[in-house]
This record gives C-alpha cells, sequence and structure tokens, in this order.
C-alpha cells in the first residue's frame, strides 16, 4: 500500500508489520522513523548484509519467546532487492509483538522489493524524495527562530545549496552555526563557508580506517549511525585507496624489519599520534600482496560504482563486509 510521506502518523503498528520507507532523503526518513518509533523501547538497526548473511539464526532468534517480552521493532537499513527472501520467510508468520522497518536507498519502478510492499494492502510503502529549496528554506527558518539566530537569506541559501536537498544534512550544517555563535563569535558569509566547507569527513575517515583494521563491530556501529549517501561512495573508494597505499608502503617495510614500533616511526608523512594504534592493526593485519589485491579490488569498485552510481551505497557497503571477512594475513 502507497502512502505520502506526511502520512507516516496514521500508520497503525498493531496492523501494520511491514513498512518499506525508501528514497535519498535520509534525514526525512530518520525523521519519520523516530515519529514511528516514539513510543517503542525495543528498537534494533541491523544491515542489510548483517541479515543476510545470518539468516536462518536471525530468523530462529526472531521465533525465540524471549524477544517478545515486550513490542519490537526492528529496522534493516540499506535494504534492496536482496532482502525479499527474508521478508518471504516471515510475512506469513505469527508477528503480533513485532514491526520490520525497511530503509533503502533509490528504488527503481520495477524493483521487485518496492512492487511488493506497494501492491500487498497489509504493507506500508513511503517514498522519500529530496527536499526542494523551498521547503529546507522554511525548516532552516524555523530552526533559526527557535535558536534565537539571525541569519540573512542569503547565507541561509548557502547552506541549503551544499546539503543535496537532504535536511539532515542542513541540519547538521545549522548545528554548526549554533556551536560557532555560543562562542559569541559572529555568524559572518565567510564563517559560514568555513563550517560548511570542512574537506575532511571524520565518518568516512573513521570508516576506512576501521575497516582496514577489520574492526567489525566499529565498522557496523559506524554504518548504522551514519547515512552515507551516493555521492560519499566515491569519496570512500579515494580515501580506501589512499590509505591502502600507505599501508602497502608500511607493511613492506615491516617485513623487512619485523619491529611495528620502528616501522610506524620511519613513516612518511608521520602517522599522527591518535591514528598510531589502528595503524598497527592495519600492518599486522595485511601482507604486502593482500594490500596489492585489495588496491586492485577498489579499481574494479570504482568502476563499478560508476557504471551503477544508484546503487554505490550498497556496493561499498558489501565490499566492506567482505573484506572484513576475508583472512588476509595467513
Amino acid at each position: 500500500m502507497i502512502l505520502k510521506n506526511y502520512e507516516i502518523e496514521k500508520i497503525n503498528l498493531e496492523f501494520t508489520k511491514f513498512i518499506l520507507c525508501y528514497g535519498q532523503n535520509e534525514g526525512y526518513k530518520n525523521q519519520s522513523i523516530k515519529i514511528l518509533t516514539k513510543n517503542y523501547n525495543e528498537i534494533s538497526v541491523y544491515d542489510e548484509k548483517e541479515v543476510l548473511d545470518n539468516t536462518e539464526n536471525f530468523l530462529e532468534s526472531l521465533y525465540s519467546k524471549s524477544l517478545f517480552q515486550e513490542k519490537k521493532i526492528i529496522i534493516i537499513k540499506r535494504a534492496s532487492d536482496k532482502i525479499l527472501k527474508f521478508i518471504d520467510g516471515l510475512k506469513d508468520k505469527d508477528l503480533s509483538d513485532l514491526n520490520i522497518i525497511i530503509n533503502s536507498g533509490i528504488l527503481e519502478k520495477k524493483s521487485k522489493l518496492r512492487v511488493l510492499f506497494e501492491k500487498d494492502k497489509s504493507f506500508a510503502c513511503i517514498a522519500f524524495y529530496p527536499d526542494n529549496e523551498q521547503t529546507l528554506f522554511k525548516l532552516a527558518n524555523d530552526f533559526l527562530k527557535k535558536k534565537k539566530l539571525s541569519i540573512s537569506s542569503s547565507n541561509i541559501n548557502i547552506i541549503i545549496s551544499k546539503c543535496n536537498g537532504d535536511r539532515e544534512n542542513m541540519f547538521n550544517e545549522l548545528q554548526k552555526i549554533e556551536f560557532f555563535s555560543k562562542n559569541n563569535k559572529k555568524i559572518t558569509s565567510e564563517a559560514i563557508s568555513k563550517l560548511t566547507n570542512l574537506s575532511e569527513n571524520y565518518d568516512i575517515s573513521e570508516l576506512v580506517n576501521n575497516s582496514l583494521a577489520k574492526n567489525k563491530n566499529k565498522i557496523i556501529k559506524i554504518l548504522n549511525e551514519n547515512n552515507f549517501n551516493n555521492d560519499d561512495c566515491i569519496l570512500i573508494i579515494r580515501m580506501f585507496l589512499n590509505k591502502s597505499k600507505k599501508i602497502l608502503a608500511l607493511s613492506t617495510e615491516f617485513e623487512k624489519n619485523k619491529d611495528l614500533d620502528l616501522t610506524i616511526s620511519l613513516a612518511k608523512p608521520p602517522i599522527f599520534w591518535k591514528e598510531k594504534e589502528v595503524t598497527k592493526q592495519q600492518i599486522c593485519g595485511w601482507k604486502p600482496q593482500n594490500i596489492k589485491e585489495l588496491i586492485y579490488k577498489l579499481n574494479k569498485l570504482e568502476l563499478l560504482v560508476k557504471k551503477n552510481f544508484e546503487n554505490s551505497v550498497n556496493l561499498i557497503t558489501d565490499f566492506i563486509f567482505e573484506q572484513i571477512h576475508s583472512q588476509t594475513n595467513n
């Protein structure tokens, strides 16, 4: 059943057990899902890859009585048509104490997942398209009035131009400005430009570093707490390539001297102290031949992403999970 995004509060979770939220407006999706789940304490978030890699165990855990001591919501992020098999295994079961929310990116009209949720009257299907400039301007204006901040219309438009039609991106930028203003600093056009143009993406750097260090739990947390979009994917690959080349040089040096601390101290440019421990994990986790193979795979992945841009996030996520489960230092 197709619903408009502003009808989210009309959904009765007692009767509608499966809900599909799709589209590239992650901010609006997250905002709507929070509204939908506001009365629930038991909310678990998974990536599609986690569910598909352990489908049988996952289904068994859902059927266990201990899970249903109180009502529970499961959110599956970055979902694609691959999740259909999982849904088929659940849709005819008694889910009196459980709701499944599927969070997907862009889905074409021919998507089997989208078709299922649109046609089945017991399912809910909601599209979240990019916000237009008028909507974003109103949201920004309301935020600024609430925070008692004064910013010109032209500066608001600068912020809007950088948020890619996603209200979550815009609110992140507005919060930076709010914190900046608390130090009694004047909010000028120059300050706004600097605040909204930070070149280092901390979340992406963290994702890549922990992927190369094979810190599975940390990676899952980063993926669940962030909503990387298709535009982020090329940046993720480029950062992967740059860091992989550095690890190749370091692992080659480590094979020669067998001294991890010496290898770190000889690195050029020097490794920042905050990254020393994760870099040691990366050096120990990758032999030179393995990291060369990874670099080759990353180059192939970049071509694949460029050819299938709308599916970029799923391609990147699958690649990351494939790498953290691979044996690379045997």
